[in-house]
């Protein structure tokens, strides 16, 4: 068993480091954590894509911190919570998920994680699903759980209110799932919930039912969300989020395209770096940037991701590997072509991108849908800012 670490500065950071808000108080945790005493802890992943993304690694991080304190620390994947979907701030009920696509989905979660956790050595995180014990739940013991909770708890919640306000459809799953996800916290007998701010109703759930089943104190700590400047989350809902098995140049891009307001909570939030330790101001977005590439990607991916960026928006040259496409025909209007070539899925969307003005041919823009293009060997197309292709 790892040396718990009872350092007053170090278990500070952590508790207090890209911190919303901890129950029942932080200094009852602070107490626990400088008495020596091991905690367990856990959060829940759901794999409702094949991916994990940047906010994700928000939650990583700070159990990262605990396990480097010394304490048992548990990456939950929901397997099985993942079928339902959880619906904070869902406007509308989730398509649900086969066992299978689950089962696809989570296939590289620990392999990720690992960029940020430790799965091997000493004091290992552990991998547990939630399947194992939700899957397993009788009609009669489902019944007993149920008593612990309301109707009424449930509808204070906006969306629901929302859905009902629209006349929208509000599953009875959904209504499960934060029960669901309280009984993680039974099952597993944790001292702990670490997630993000928008799971503090569900985890708050687990600490009502860690009492009425166990008459033990279940901590919750919220941590802060990577959040735009709408105050949206930064996810996979938005369409706006980072994924971490994204190209570095793509990531190293994504960064890059963020406003100014999300340069410091990324550093606080996304790296280990404090913001007093940035090098120089005007350059802290490209250094965010490629820091997060580094994490994930490694120092010399990160640098030629950082070098393309340059290339592309700075130099306004081509990328210096550019995929080719090999076309028969000698004519093509501009939508038929960008279809063929698959940068863009559909000709509603190609006319989209071309009436945005977002498409180019040789660095010249293309602004009308209804041009024939002549095909010629070695033509750039350009969608975007970062979608590039050579005709062959």
């Amino acid at each position: 068993m790892s040396k718990i670490i009872t350092d007053k500065n170090k278990i500070k950071e952590v508790l207090e480091k890209g911190v919303e808000r901890i129950y029942p108080n932080k200094e009852t945790l602070e107490k626990v954590l400088v008495s020596g005493k091991r905690i367990r802890l856990y959060c829940g992943y759901d794999p409702t894509a094949p991916s994990l993304h940047l906010g994700h690694t928000i939650t990583l991080r700070k159990l990262a911190q605990f396990q480097a304190l010394g304490h048992e620390v548990i990456m939950l994947i929901g397997d099985f919570t993942a079928m339902i979907g959880d619906p904070t701030d869902k406007t509308a009920a989730r398509k649900r998920l086969a066992k299978e696509q689950v089962r696809n989905n989570l296939k590289n979660y620990k392999k990720q994680a690992s960029k940020i956790l430790k799965f091997s050595g000493q004091n290992p995180a552990k991998v547990m699903f939630n399947s194992k014990w939700n899957s397993k739940l009788s009609p009669e013991k489902l019944m007993d759980l149920a008593f612990n909770f309301s109707v009424q708890q449930m509808l204070v919640r906006e969306m629901f209110r929302e859905r009902l306000a629209n006349d929208k459809q509000i599953l009875l799953p959904e209504f499960l799932y934060p029960l669901f996800q309280a009984y993680d916290s039974v099952a597993l007998e944790v001292d702990l919930e670490i997630g993000g701010s928008d799971q503090i109703f569900n985890m708050l759930r687990g600490r009502d039912l860690m009492r009425a089943l166990k008459n033990k104190e279940k901590f919750v700590l919220a941590t802060k969300l990577l959040v735009d400047p709408t105050g949206k989350k930064m996810g996979k809902t938005e369409g706006n989020m980072i994924n971490l098995d994204d190209k570095p140049s793509d990531m190293y891009g994504k960064v890059m395209s963020w406003p100014d307001s999300l340069i410091i909570p990324g550093f606080e939030l996304c790296t280990d770096l404090s913001i007093d330790k940035i090098k120089n101001p005007r350059d802290a977005k490209a250094q965010l940037a490629r820091e997060i590439v580094t994490i994930y990607h490694g120092k010399a991916v990160a640098s030629g991701a950082e070098k393309e960026f340059n290339r592309i928006f700075k130099e306004h040259k081509a990328p210096e590997k550019v995929k080719s496409c090999k076309l028969r025909e000698k004519i093509l209007n501009i939508l038929d072509l960008l279809v063929r070539t698959k940068l863009a899925p559909s000709k509603s969307e190609a006319k989209r991108l071309v009436e945005q003005k977002g498409v180019k041919i040789d660095k010249e823009i293309v602004d009308d849908w209804k041009k024939e293009i002549v095909i010629e060997k070695g033509m750039i197309l350009q969608v975007g800012k970062r979608k590039f292709l050579k005709l062959i």
